[in-house]
């Protein structure tokens, strides 16, 4: 199991929580003709986001990928790169720093905000909103 968040670009997804969760359903299907390693292809700033968060949470899939040796490395996550989202699982060992870091690179980017695991599941598409989130 995994500490799962996701970014999403706001000029894409819906703003009321009903439709966000159909339109979040419909992203993770992961259904669409793309390479969901690669970040090519991405709407809005999420390349911006991905460039920066992988600095410190190295993806273990794609073209940026991590060496094998470095695998068991609880920073290492799994990203799935959708064309106006980023899914990210994360290890729970590094749940509240990710999400802190997830937070800052979202205001930074200005990209939307969904806390996946969390029974709540906040959802910011503003700054505003994301600033108050930081701890």
């Amino acid at each position: 199991m995994s500490y799962d968040l996701m970014v999403f670009d706001q000029a894409v997804a819906p703003r009321n929580r009903d439709n966000f969760i159909r339109w979040y359903e419909d992203v993770t299907k992961w259904d669409d003709p793309r390479d969901y390693f690669s970040p090519h292809g991405m709407t809005g700033n999420l390349g911006a986001f991905y460039d920066s968060l992988r600095q410190t949470f190295p993806p273990m899939n794609g073209p940026h990928a991590i060496s094998e040796a470095q695998v068991d490395d609880p920073e290492v996550t799994d990203y799935m790169l959708a064309e106006s989202a980023i899914y990210m699982a994360f290890a729970w060992s590094v749940s509240g720093t990710a999400r802190q870091s997830v937070i800052q690179n979202a205001i930074s980017a200005n990209v939307g905000f969904f806390d996946v695991s969390s029974p709540s599941g906040v959802i910011a598409h503003d700054r505003s909103v994301l600033m108050k989130l930081e701890f």
